[in-house]
């Protein structure tokens, strides 16, 4: 789906598609991220599963990282999505996020960035996420690159008993 890029940012870090190698750091980056959403363990996931969407037999799922000098500063995971009034593509960032201790260097807007640049040279016709309402600085952010919120529309989600209950043959 994507071959490798890697983008050099003024402090050195590297912002670059995702190896298999990187698949322990990334959960744990999203681990961070559930601690950071309140929801410490609400993490199931695991290095296999990750491993298998993100680089098995018909990957579904992508990533890309900051590198800085080894340590896996920040992520950012994505897949397809569609739209059927523009009829192209579009990313869905089911992912953003930077370590604490890496926050303040740009690296979420390079990650950003890289997204941006992917559905441009695609033809995709827009990348799109949710954020939690209580979330004020990432919310502060997306408005500085230009994102705008999409009040009108609410995210619906089938999990658990009543998914199965419906799903059930």
């Amino acid at each position: 789906m994507h071959g490798p890029t890697a983008r050099t940012l003024p402090d050195g870090a590297i912002v670059r598609t995702a190896t298999p190698s990187d698949v322990p750091a990334i959960l744990d980056r999203i681990r961070d991220l559930a601690v950071y959403e309140h929801k410490p363990d609400a993490v199931e996931n695991t290095e296999e599963r990750l491993h298998g969407v993100l680089f098995g037999e018909r990957p579904s799922v992508f990533a890309h990282v900051v590198d800085r000098d080894g340590v896996i500063a920040g992520i950012a995971i994505w897949f397809l999505n569609y739209s059927t009034w523009t009829g192209t593509n579009g990313i869905f960032l089911e992912d953003l996020f930077v370590a604490e201790s890496e926050r303040g260097r740009g690296y979420g807007l390079a990650l950003m960035r890289e997204l941006a640049a992917i559905a441009v040279e695609r033809g995709y016709a827009r990348v799109e996420w949710s954020v939690l309402d209580w979330n004020a600085p990432s919310i502060a952010f997306y408005r500085t690159i230009g994102a705008v919120g999409m009040d009108d529309w609410t995210g619906q989600r089938l999990t658990g008993d009543a998914l199965r209950a419906l799903g059930g043959r």
